[in-house]
């Protein structure tokens, strides 16, 4: 009985310093005190070695695709790596949750917190909201952005030739494209866009203190409710005016922020790591650019090379297992949390049979994880191919001399983070070519 008592008193203190930690994480950030708390085969998901994922996680996809992690305080976690069983997490709705409740009664977070949309809702909520979402990310409807797209790439080429030196192309173009895209696409001001990126990027920063990345995440629902409210009242022809328009007031205006937040989220940051570390890829292989220039067919399979290689989102939402599931022969008890490598799984050698290197001449087999996969799989998927296809083949065709202008050992990779990406890129453009013909987007 006392050995019972005791074990329990045991049980709760560890909980309560679990929840007490977590907080500190959520209110201060990932300072270094806490990173050394936290075991290398989780830190290892949020870690890179240039554009490569760090050796340990390929020496735990060998030696276990499905392996426990102890976290501090007694709380577990479980690592996938393979590409087969990050699959099978992602693609099974009914054995695991996405749902925002779970990180508030595990991390001491307010569920006042939650950021609704689509990566933190469960089945019907989310059957819900992507229903409504999905017929504006039809390629049909999409195609609608496709010249405002072309321009917004010209104009940030046209800034880049005509700026003197070197140019941190980070800044001056993989940062803008999207964000000036999804500006168009919510139909927000493009006035906002130096905030708007700034609230997109702060909640991957896991050393951010209190700005990351719940807070980032207050204050962006905080501008897009003041975004929803003025579409309500004069809706235009973006995103969120077309939902007023159809859906009234079926979606309410938390929903409806919600909802762009995460288009916000999905859309954005993503892309434009992918285009930054996709550009590093071409600078390290002038062939592949040269093909860009010369062969339009060559820029639909690049695209999906560099998704699949870069692998910018890391690691997938956080699925906790709505009951004791096997995965892979292992068993994972319900309520554990669950977290999958996307850079991890796409290197896996039973999926790629190689050593997963950047090769845009190889046949891809279909099914990267890049965007995800099964229902949580990103909805602007073909938005982000669609960027990714007019950005690099204009890139490359105007600047055919483009160069590195620091040594690349020197270049500052984030060293921890969601979605992995480089600080900066600066380039030497080279002499611009003229009477270039634009490749689109389709």
């Amino acid at each position: 009985m006392g050995c019972t008592l005791s074990t329990t008193f045991r049980s709760r203190i560890t909980a309560r310093l679990g929840r007490t930690y977590l907080a500190r994480i959520q209110r201060h950030g990932l300072g270094s005190s806490t990173v050394r708390l936290l075991p290398e085969d989780l830190l290892m998901l949020l870690r890179r070695d240039g554009l490569d994922p760090v050796r340990r996680v390929a020496a735990t996809r060998a030696k276990a695709p499905v392996s426990r992690v102890a976290l501090p305080f007694g709380m577990d976690a479980w690592v996938v790596t393979g590409y087969e069983e990050s699959k099978a997490v992602l693609g099974s709705a009914d054995g695991f949750s996405t749902d925002f409740a779970h990180l508030a009664g595990n991390a001491g977070i307010g569920a006042e917190q939650s950021p609704g949309g689509l990566g933190f809702s469960d089945p019907p909520v989310h059957t819900r909201l992507r229903r409504i979402l999905t017929p504006e990310f039809t390629m049909r409807r999409l195609r609608r952005l496709t010249p405002r797209i072309e321009a917004i790439v010209e104009e940030r080429l046209d800034a880049m030739a005509a700026a003197p030196g070197p140019v941190d192309l980070v800044h001056a173009f993989a940062l803008p494209v999207p964000s000036l895209t999804i500006c168009e696409l919510l139909g927000v001001p493009y006035g906002d866009r130096e905030d708007f990126q700034r609230l997109a990027m702060d909640r991957f920063d896991l050393f951010g203190g209190t700005s990351a990345p719940f807070g980032a995440m207050s204050a962006s629902l905080d501008y897009f409710r003041g975004v929803v409210r003025a579409q309500r009242r004069s809706p235009g022809d973006g995103l969120l005016g077309m939902i007023v328009r159809e859906h009234g007031d079926s979606v309410d205006d938390e929903e409806l922020a919600g909802l762009a937040d995460g288009v916000l989220t999905g859309g954005f940051e993503t892309t434009a790591s992918t285009i930054a570390l996709g550009s590093l890829a071409l600078l390290r292989n002038p062939e592949v650019a040269e093909r860009l220039r010369s062969d339009e067919t060559a820029a639909a399979p690049f695209v999906e090379e560099v998704l699949r290689y870069v692998s910018a989102v890391q690691t997938a939402f956080p699925r906790f297992a709505r009951r004791d599931i096997e995965i892979a022969g292992v068993t994972i008890p319900a309520g554990d949390m669950v977290l999958c490598s996307l850079s991890g799984a796409n290197r896996d050698p039973s999926y790629v049979t190689d050593d997963g290197g950047f090769d845009p001449g190889r046949t891809t087999p279909a099914g990267h994880l890049a965007f995800g996969h099964g229902i949580h799989r990103c909805i602007g998927a073909e938005l982000a191919r669609m960027e990714l296809r007019v950005a690099f083949p204009a890139l490359a065709r105007r600047f055919p001399g483009m160069r590195l202008a620091v040594r690349p050992q020197d270049l500052a990779f984030r060293k921890l983070s969601i979605v992995y990406g480089v600080e900066s890129l600066p380039v030497l453009p080279g002499r611009a070519a003229g009477g270039v013909p634009r490749v689109t987007a389709s």
